[in-house]
């Protein structure tokens, strides 16, 4: 099959890579750059376990063709760090214990991150709604979402974490 050559800038570096028509973005980091972080799911866009930045937007990158991708910026899951230095998102995630199995996570960390930069400081209603794309079959969802409003509000840290919580987290 042929190939076309695209360039993306992946996590800030630059890469021209030969790709065939059919590979998705996905395949691309995964496959092509051996960045593993961004898990397939479902394949279908469906569990959200894909879900990457391109050029600040979250994506299904399982649903993403590589060639759509051509000249833009995407930062997976690995790109949320800064070298060994977790994000606070990151962070907040590992001390609200927000990952049991961790398939998710790539994906729930990519749209969270999404959220906070569009809404820096939002209520728990709005960090749901960010997440509602991305299924979690281990968690009830109440410590992701704790962790994203504690990432959110760092300083006052989060004596309202879960108290608040309707239990609806999943809708």
């Amino acid at each position: 099959m042929q190939t076309i050559d695209i360039t993306l800038t992946i996590n800030e570096q630059t890469h021209t890579l030969a790709v065939k028509p059919n590979d998705t973005l996905l395949e691309v980091v995964r496959d092509y750059l051996d960045l593993t972080g961004s898990k397939e799911g479902c394949g279908q866009g469906v569990c959200g376990s894909c879900t990457v930045l391109l050029d600040g937007h979250p994506v299904r990158a399982c649903l993403t063709l590589a060639l759509e991708a051509d000249g833009s910026a995407v930062t997976t899951v690995e790109g949320l760090a800064d070298g060994d230095i977790l994000s606070p998102l990151q962070q907040s995630f590992i001390d609200h214990g927000a990952v049991q199995c961790g398939f998710c996570t790539p994906g729930m960390l990519i749209s969270a991150t999404a959220l906070l930069k569009e809404q820096p400081h939002p209520d728990r209603k709005a960090v749901r709604k960010a997440l509602s794309g991305n299924i979690c079959r281990c968690t009830g969802y109440a410590k992701i979402v704790d962790a994203v409003e504690h990432a959110a509000r760092p300083a006052s840290g989060c004596p309202d974490c879960h108290t608040k919580d309707t239990g609806e987290d999943h809708d």
